[in-house]
């Protein structure tokens, strides 16, 4: 009897790991939860970044409930890509929302199963976590008001003596803004539409970002100018690698996870530039004009 019990638990045990997915080792040998054991994938988003993501009061236009702010609803570029993943994979889609310096920590100690929120995949943030993608490429801009004396800046040193800013713990505030000789660099902004209410407002002569953000800025301020020196020699100077790496916009997983990491690259590999442009061009169409 003691023999058949034993049997019996051992049956069972197996069913159970057997049902909580593929084992994963991470790179110390330890064990890496897969994130979808229980079908649900869990992503987070700033919800305030058109517009790879925005918030709205509704489900209109396919968005997507917000799991920790009841009665909001999340849509973007990162949603549509969200739901393509889950769609592929058979798993649930669970949106929260957080900070943008709060999403590689919730990562990293899995809190979260991947953070989809137009994070740049950067040397700095693949020591911490693993990137899948990416799933968007996006040049890096600046923003100005029409009829400024920088509207029609031809490079970095038309800018020069012009007051800015970017959003906070990014290349732009970092590494771009640094470079324009002259600029007053006025403190970072907490997010998006922090940084570009202060351009709206006059508090700021410019603002550094990335393309989509930038076109969907000026649909949502239509007296905003975007300016892109890529290509020319007043352009943002970096090495190739520095370039490709904040191009490259990625899903960040925790470290190790490669069950995760290849289930997304499996759904993002078939898919080509021009694709990824077409939905986010989809997306910068449905994005309100204002943020909720």
């Amino acid at each position: 009897m003691r023999n058949w019990i034993a049997g019996l638990m051992s049956l069972l045990l197996l069913l159970t790991l057997a049902a909580c997915g593929p084992a994963v080792t991470g790179p110390s040998g330890q064990e890496v939860p897969t994130a979808v054991e229980d079908g649900i994938l869990t992503i987070a988003m700033e919800c305030a970044y058109a517009p790879y993501n925005w918030t709205q009061n509704d489900d209109s236009k396919g968005a997507v409930p917000i799991k920790n702010v009841p009665g909001s609803y999340a849509n973007g570029y990162d949603v549509m890509i969200a739901k393509m993943i889950c769609e592929s994979q058979g798993w649930e889609l669970e949106i929260v929302q957080s900070d943008w310096d709060s999403l590689v920590p919730a990562v990293m100690t899995g809190n979260i199963d991947a953070a989809i929120a137009g994070q740049s995949m950067t040397a700095d943030r693949s020591e911490q976590v693993d990137f899948a993608g990416p799933y968007f490429y996006a040049s890096i801009v600046c923003l100005a008001k029409k009829g400024s004396p920088f509207a029609s800046a031809g490079g970095l040193a038309d800018l020069a003596g012009g007051s800015c800013t970017a959003q906070l713990g990014t290349i732009w505030y970092e590494k771009c803004l640094p470079q324009i000789e002259g600029a007053r660099i006025q403190p970072a902004s907490v997010d998006a539409p922090a940084m570009l209410m202060a351009l709206e407002t006059g508090i700021v002569d410019f603002v550094c970002t990335d393309m989509p953000t930038a076109q969907g800025a000026v649909i949502a301020y239509p007296d905003m100018v975007i300016l892109d020196f890529s290509g020319t020699p007043g352009d943002f100077q970096f090495s190739e690698q520095e370039r490709t790496e904040n191009v490259n916009i990625g899903i960040s997983v925790m470290k190790g996870n490669a069950y995760l990491k290849q289930a997304i690259n499996d759904v993002l590999r078939p898919m080509s530039s021009d694709d990824f442009n077409a939905l986010m061009q989809e997306a910068i169409r449905i994005q309100p004009l204002s943020e909720d």
